[in-house]
């Protein structure tokens, strides 16, 4: 074959071999090709682009958005913090990641994302990995060079060819080889964690029978008389984790809970990049180290002065639950999946909704420096706007929130325990259709089965029930209203109509004046406060209100009806709760399909919700839930 030919140029295949020669011809156009571990991450994260955020004026990164929700500030450290400045050379990249955070917060998700990420990433050209070919380390080709070539190669490169052969490479090359490195084979990797290439999971067992040969790995006592001694690299087994996950990443489950032995291997292993095996010299490796735990075993490692010198060689990013509903919601529906039961079930909207308020209350720490009150954060945080609060009231709070001492999403009610409440109610429902207050019901049924109801008592826990409850029957109060203004939208128009006569009575020079002057009808100041007191317009205040109306109204040639009230955000909210309220009698009245009078319309009320969510029996238990709101 032509050294041309065999070259692993852009678009090679992935079953590519071929020498170290023709692999410098390549890399030397390609240098990302030598990228170390953490380089590699952040190219394949960075790839995948960016996307507005909720946050004002920052962004979030795209590769996460298919399993983490409500994490963008954690996964931004993560990612700028971390692998970006590691990716510069500067001294993160001597840093292992250790992730705090509560149980089932996203920690395992956020590495299982990186492993597949690299799986499919190194499977592709722009991710290709090569490595010296029977290494069992897939080690960069580029510790073939010998020490006298590799300033030139770095000048080349841009990045200094960094660690040395390991044991078997180096007896390769001395033996099989004679010394010729250019003659050595180079192949193309893809990393797979089920073949064991470039990524690596260790779990904690118990200390006693735990080796830390399953890091290291071992000799092979069968070969030992073969090859006559312990410190042939023939009679030894690299097959620990840490020659596995090298040029990838190397995950800790549980990473605190290690016995001491297994800790002290990453202390050269972050600092220097090598790590100590068998009757060998310092093996290097290059590799992303990845530790989870929660706040409990954090604690209790950081309290401990023993543990100073992992400590400082540690980066710790904190992976709170979520603040905000929709996030929450939307990681219900993942851990929810495809269950057949549950894709027969239709949830009433504000359902899951009510869940997820019940679960981001119990994260929200009580503040005795703040008037607002829980359920008013919640709805900050979840991006809506909230009446009366300015914005940068609501920026304060956000500003509150994400401030790294708050600690806010460290503890709570975990998404876990939530979805099996859900679960309770979808095989206790009555019918196809689960809605809020059978959520709500299910979970305060279930409060004694967290833990979280001994350390704050079950009497906190119904007060976020009942809280989520309050804003649930908001939220349902809002849908129904808005349904029956369009609707009734003829009896919203005949009310500002009606308003606005006795506004025009009210100013006619030379102000308010008895009907006897000239047999006008008295101006109604009991309706036009009805309608003005819900804006907050003070007595003191109202002619200056009314005559900046009517200037509106003189805009348009004095033709009120020409003028839409609805262009005027509070005093469309002000008319329409006037006109809800007074006909909130028609609640109590049953749809039942008579083409007669308001229960046609109660027909059409109930048709636009279950075109906005609701379904033909969630609908009408819709409706009458807020008749039964209103007769309180």
């Amino acid at each position: 074959m032509a050294r041309e030919e065999a070259c692993p140029a852009a678009g090679s295949p992935l079953g590519w071999s071929g020498t170290l020669a023709q692999y410098l011809d390549v890399v030397a156009d390609r240098p990302e090709l030598a990228d170390d571990a953490h380089t590699r991450l952040y190219r394949m994260i960075h790839a995948a682009g960016r996307r507005a955020s909720d946050r004002a004026g920052q962004s979030a990164w795209t590769f996460f958005d298919r399993d983490l929700y409500g994490l963008d500030a954690a996964v931004d450290t993560l990612v700028e913090e971390y692998l970006h400045s590691a990716a510069l050379g500067l001294e993160t990249r001597r840093r292992l990641l250790l992730l705090v955070g509560p149980v089932g917060g996203g920690k395992s998700t956020l590495v299982w994302l990186l492993k597949r990420g690299l799986e499919a990433w190194t499977a592709t050209d722009a991710g290709a990995v090569y490595g010296i070919a029977g290494c069992p380390m897939q080690e960069d080709p580029l510790h073939l060079l010998p020490p006298a070539l590799r300033a030139d190669w770095a000048r080349r490169l841009g990045r200094r060819p960094a660690g040395e052969l390991c044991p078997r490479c180096r007896l390769a090359l001395e033996h099989e080889y004679a010394g010729r490195y250019l003659d050595m084979p180079v192949t193309r990797v893809v990393f797979s964690e089920a073949n064991r290439l470039g990524i690596g999971t260790f779990v904690p067992s118990d200390p006693k029978s735990q080796d830390v040969a399953e890091l290291t790995g071992s000799l092979d006592f069968s070969t030992i008389t073969q090859y006559g001694s312990e410190s042939d690299p023939r009679a030894f087994r690299f097959d620990g984790e840490l020659y596995r996950a090298n040029r990838g990443v190397m995950e800790f489950q549980e990473m605190l809970k290690l016995d001491e032995r297994f800790l002290y291997q990453l202390l050269g292993l972050a600092q220097e990049g090598q790590f100590k095996a068998g009757r060998f010299a310092l093996i290097s490796a290059d590799q992303v180290v990845v530790g989870h735990t929660n706040e409990h075993e954090y604690r209790a490692f950081a309290a401990n002065p023993r543990n100073e010198a992992l400590l400082s060689r540690m980066i710790v990013i904190r992976v709170p639950y979520p603040l905000r509903v929709r996030d929450e919601v939307a990681v219900y529906k993942k851990l929810m999946g495809h269950s057949r039961p549950v894709e027969t079930v239709h949830w009433a909207p504000g359902a899951l909704e009510a869940a997820a308020s019940v679960s981001v209350l119990s994260r929200l720490k009580d503040r005795s420096d703040t008037l607002v009150d829980p359920v008013t954060r919640l709805e900050v945080l979840n991006g809506q706007e909230v009446p009366g609060l300015s914005p940068d009231e609501a920026a304060a709070i956000r500003e509150q929130a994400a401030q790294p001492g708050a600690g806010l999403g460290m503890e709570g009610l975990d998404p876990r325990f939530v979805v099996n409440r859900l679960a309770a109610a979808v095989v206790r429902r009555d019918g196809p259709c689960i809605d809020a207050r059978t959520v709500l019901r299910a979970l305060d049924a279930g409060i004694g089965q967290h833990a979280l109801a001994e350390r704050v008592g079950p009497e906190r826990m119904q007060q976020w029930i009942g809280q989520a409850r309050r804003a649930y029957d908001e939220r349902v109060r809002r849908d129904v209203e808005r349904q029956f203004i369009t609707v009734f939208s003829d009896h919203a128009r005949a009310l500002f109509q009606r308003y606005l006569d006795h506004v025009d009575q009210w100013l006619r020079p030379p102000g308010p004046r008895a009907p006897e002057a000239d047999g006008a009808p008295v101006p109604d100041e009991a309706l036009m406060r009805s309608i003005e007191e819900p804006l907050g317009i003070l007595e003191g205040q109202r002619r200056t209100f009314r005559e900046e109306l009517w200037l509106r109204v003189a805009a348009v040639g004095g033709q009120r009806e020409a003028w839409d009230y609805r262009v005027h955000a509070r005093l469309r909210q002000a008319v329409e709760r006037r006109v809800f309220d007074h006909l909130a009698d028609l609640l109590a009245l049953e749809p039942s399909g008579d083409a007669e009078g308001a229960d046609v319309r109660l027909q059409q009320v109930v048709a636009g919700l279950t075109q906005s969510g609701y379904c033909a029996r969630c609908a009408p238990g819709a409706l009458k839930y807020v008749a039964e709101l209103q007769a309180r």
